[in-house]
């Protein structure tokens, strides 16, 4: 068994860029910073920025270069995907990126992106509406009470 899961809430370091691909499918690319802060043993604060490169297709990649705009907030959740190519001198290149499955935007657009007079929260999965409902069946509500018989290991 493995997992390959990723979930980020971070800021766009730049703005969307869409392209489609010659079959006509959508594919939007992003930049998302995650920051990390703690205090050193000197009590200094510190902080750490990570930059997590996106990728996203489909209607999904359509929405998130309508919405997303540098310095926006973006929680999504995908898997880690490695992809190489040769460069123009012929030598091997690789880059690991996020595909990302769902993105939901969080907060209002930025005043600096394209789309800075919309206000819109809204989040889009490319999973299946059958799968995100038979998820949301299986959760257990806190006062949910068993015995520890019913528990299946």
């Amino acid at each position: 068994m493995s997992v390959n899961k990723v979930i980020l809430l971070g800021r766009l370091g730049q703005d969307p860029e869409l392209k489609y691909t010659p079959g006509g499918s959508a594919v939007c690319n992003f930049s998302l910073a995650t920051t990390e802060a703690w205090t050193d043993k000197q009590g200094q604060k510190q902080e750490k920025t990570e930059w997590h490169r996106v990728v996203v297709w489909g209607k999904l990649a359509e929405l998130c270069n309508q919405y997303l705009a540098k310095g926006r907030q973006a929680f999504l959740e995908g898997r880690l995907q490695t992809r190489s190519w040769d460069d123009k001198e012929g030598h091997k290149r690789y880059t690991t990126e996020i595909l990302a499955s769902t993105v939901q935007f969080i907060g209002g657009a930025t005043a600096s992106g394209p789309n800075a007079n919309q206000n819109v929260d809204t989040s889009y999965s490319q999973a299946a509406p059958v799968a995100q409902n038979s998820t949301q069946e299986y959760q257990i509500s806190n006062d949910a009470h068993f015995a520890a018989d019913d528990i299946p290991f």
